[in-house]
């Protein structure tokens, strides 16, 4: 199974940036898309940033512009550089990878959660 911790939330003012980490340990045949997701107080979780293996990015209408996803393959890891911070900007943001088990099998691994939150 594929773990995956994120790092680098906190606490920051509007118009101010934050850069997520989330790095990925255990055995897997492959880890094709990573991204970002986040969920803020009564509302459903939704995406952020999705990256493909060979680098491709997808972004929501709401963070074109100011967020920036990538990842380093070599280290299984995938960021969230952020960017003019908006308070809506507020919420638990979570890592997601689609990871190929060694045996074939295709499941999504989610992180632990960390804390965004951007004051006014």
């Amino acid at each position: 199974q594929v773990q995956l911790v994120e790092s680098g939330g906190g606490l920051v003012q509007a118009g101010g940036s934050l850069r997520l980490s989330c790095a990925a340990s255990g055995i897997a045949f492959s880890i094709n898309a990573m991204g970002w997701y986040r969920q803020a107080p009564g509302k459903q979780r939704e995406l952020v940033a999705t990256i493909t293996s060979g680098g491709s990015p997808n972004y929501a209408d709401s963070v074109k512009g100011r967020f920036t996803i990538s990842r380093d393959n070599a280290k299984n890891a995938v960021y969230l550089q952020m960017n003019s911070l908006e308070p809506e900007d507020t919420a638990v943001y979570y890592c997601n990878a689609a990871v190929v088990s060694i045996r074939g099998y295709p499941y999504e691994s989610w992180g632990q959660g960390t804390q965004v939150t951007v004051s006014s």
